[in-house]
């Protein structure tokens, strides 16, 4: 592994084992629950959206540690983000982790650019994305739980 993997890797397992934003959101007024039946992930994000900005997020559940380290690392990076900008990094994360986005574009990501070799572990994609999949589904105002199946 070299000195960046390694890097990565022990940000992943400190998000991991110490989630960030992690609990109920008491004043959310935007709220979802996502599964991921493959690994047994469950998580319920809770947004307060003030107008189109995302004021506040929290997140809580149990999972693996690359989704509660990228629930963790994804709240942080949505905090003060409009719906639109957290759209465009919704996308942008699910290329860098689906394999469609050069390694060379991940600098606009932040620490969401250590997730960058779950491409190469296509059932851990499903891991990476649950808390984003869920996030626009609280945005959205769906009801229904998100399932990555």
């Amino acid at each position: 592994m070299t000195d960046l993997q390694d890097l990565y890797q022990e940000l992943i397992l400190d998000h991991g084992r110490r989630p960030r934003n992690f609990g109920k959101l008491e004043d959310a007024n935007k709220t979802a629950e996502g599964y991921n039946p493959l690994c047994g992930d469950k998580i319920r994000v809770y947004v307060k959206v003030g107008g189109d900005v995302v004021e506040d997020i929290k997140f809580e559940g149990a999972g693996c540690a690359i989704s509660t380290a990228s629930a963790s690392i994804m709240t942080g990076a949505l905090k003060g983000k409009t719906r639109a900008e957290s759209e465009q990094l919704f996308k942008a994360f699910h290329d860098l982790v689906t394999g469609h986005q050069q390694k060379s574009e991940t600098q606009d990501l932040g620490k969401l650019a250590v997730f960058s070799g779950v491409s190469e572990f296509p059932t851990r994609v499903k891991c990476a994305t649950l808390s984003w999949h869920t996030l626009r589904a609280a945005l959205s105002g769906e009801g229904e739980v998100v399932s990555t199946e």
